[in-house]
């Protein structure tokens, strides 16, 4: 399942497109900032505004040490990094996306702060109480042992460490077509309620101290982006991520969420101490 998962967000030439897109939207790869990235470096729902709502509601300091679980090209622990001047640590199943990662560090000035590897978040390797916080953006929907997860990353944050994660979750019943951004066939889906990831935190160790469901905010921002028109994607955006079949699986997506059958949630955990 880990070599499907890690096939399914593999495109191979990722880099090039990149600064293909950057070429396009009148900058360089020497010249690139964290904002440039942004369309393409926030591989969910919502994009950057998501990203920051989610990390503000964790305590950040800059002398902590932030797991990005499921890091993805690395959009997250950079946005951490310039952001809160704290160091993160990145790990994700698809080497590409690592290899992508570290470059785009390189080109923002990042590298210091930064670090990827290709790991598993059902086993990361890192020793026991490692990290301080840890964040985990759409990437549960891939995992079916989420209780395995939360507990191996119960493992490796210090006592008092919070763990904040977003990601899609089931709301209500419903059919749901695929491919989808996460999956290209139901193989691969493992999507739960709030409920049940809830339960799982909580036989992990964790407290569970926030739950929100942002449906409505995806809803809007589907809606935002329907209004912009259709002259075609940009130069830079999660097409070049998604690949050639991007249009359908972000069309499944949306329909799902917006039938209420599906939403992004947030939900902020943390372990006693």
């Amino acid at each position: 399942m880990h070599d499907d998962i890690a096939a399914h967000y593999a495109s191979g030439g990722l880099l090039a497109a990149i600064i293909d897109g950057l070429g396009r939207s009148g900058t360089t790869a020497e010249r690139a900032t964290i904002d440039d990235l942004a369309p393409v470096d926030e591989f969910h729902i919502g994009g950057r505004p998501a990203t920051r709502r989610l990390c503000e509601r964790i305590d950040i300091g800059a002398d902590h040490h932030v797991l990005d679980i499921g890091c993805g090209i690395g959009g997250t622990a950079r946005f951490l990094a310039s952001e809160f001047g704290c160091s993160v640590t990145g790990i994700d199943l698809t080497p590409e996306y690592i290899e992508v990662a570290r470059v785009l560090s390189g080109w923002t000035g990042l590298g210091e702060r930064t670090a990827f590897t290709i790991g598993s978040a059902l086993d990361t390797g890192a020793v026991d109480g490692t990290f301080d916080r840890a964040v985990q953006i759409h990437v549960g929907m891939n995992i079916a042992d989420k209780r395995s997860l939360f507990t191996e990353v119960h493992r490796v944050l210090r006592p008092g460490g919070e763990f904040g994660l977003y990601d899609i979750m089931s709301t209500a019943p419903g059919d749901v077509s695929f491919p989808v951004p996460w999956a290209s066939n139901p193989s691969m889906s493992h999507i739960e309620p709030a409920a049940a990831y809830r339960a799982d935190l909580e036989a992990a160790g964790f407290d569970v101290v926030h739950v929100d469901d942002r449906g409505e905010f995806a809803r809007d921002f589907f809606a935002r982006l329907a209004s912009a028109g259709d002259g075609g994607p940009p130069p830079l955006g999660l097409h070049v991520i998604m690949g050639a079949d991007a249009p359908a699986k972000i069309e499944n997506m949306v329909a799902a969420v917006s039938a209420g059958t599906l939403a992004p949630t947030e939900i902020v955990a943390r372990k006693p101490g």
